[in-house]
């Protein structure tokens, strides 16, 4: 299984996403609208290729993304 959220990282992890998956798609993302740092970690608001956007969170405590349409 992919995991659900693809990054560049280079000085630190999670630097910027490049695609997701959701619904067993995966979804290049062309643009990152805002970047913040949540009390589970950082987080993003992308749009995809779609015209989607999403909200990605990285749970640091756990290492996971939690995904949610924005």
């Amino acid at each position: 299984m992919n995991a659900p959220v693809e990054c560049r990282s280079e000085h630190t992890y999670p630097q910027r996403p490049v695609a997701l998956y959701w619904g067993g798609e995966r979804y290049p993302v062309i643009a990152i609208e805002r970047q913040w740092r949540d009390p589970q970690g950082p987080a993003f608001r992308v749009r995809t290729a779609g015209e989607q956007s999403f909200d990605l969170i990285y749970l640091e405590a756990v290492d996971e993304w939690r995904i949610e349409p924005a």
